[in-house]
């Protein structure tokens, strides 16, 4: 599979100047960072929330996890995750769980973590399991201007 056709054309449309990076098949964001050799804190992974008032993106690293009570709050909102059968209906142009983090592509509302900005460079699916967008981290966070900037992400705990 290509790049998702609503990604490609939003990144086009924006003048978004980017790199195609190929790896093994993967089956989640921690293995897609090492299987593609780049930081996981690097790597940018979507987590597709929803409630009563639609559905929001939450954008943060892939080695963190969302605190789904803490970003309710913070966004006075009732979150619970979307389920499979919404993102297939909402994302068909990418594979399952290959869901860029890149709602604005998509018309839907973001939340991202400003850890992201830290990072030189980003990394993120592309709609596939063997693709990763590379872009520097200020074309990313353009794509994150219209999102609510806040921190959520909880790192995940190592043994």
């Amino acid at each position: 599979m290509a790049i998702a056709s609503k990604l490609q054309e939003y990144m086009s449309e924006h003048g978004l100047r980017y790199d195609v990076l190929t790896h093994p098949h993967s089956h989640n964001s921690m293995e897609t960072a090492q299987l593609a050799r780049v930081p996981g804190n690097c790597l940018a992974k979507s987590v597709v929330l929803e409630d009563d008032d639609g559905f929001l993106m939450a954008v943060l690293p892939s080695t963190q996890h969302v605190q789904l009570g803490w970003l309710s709050k913070a966004m006075q909102r009732n979150l619970r995750l979307a389920s499979e059968d919404e993102l297939s209906a909402l994302f068909a142009d990418c594979e399952p769980g290959a869901v860029p983090p890149v709602g604005s592509a998509y018309g839907m509302r973001m939340v991202v973590d400003d850890t992201l900005a830290e990072q030189p460079e980003i990394y993120f699916e592309g709609g596939d399991h063997e693709k990763l967008i590379q872009m520097s981290s200020e074309d990313f966070m353009s794509m994150m201007e219209e999102a609510k900037h806040i921190r959520f992400g909880e790192h995940y705990w190592r043994h």
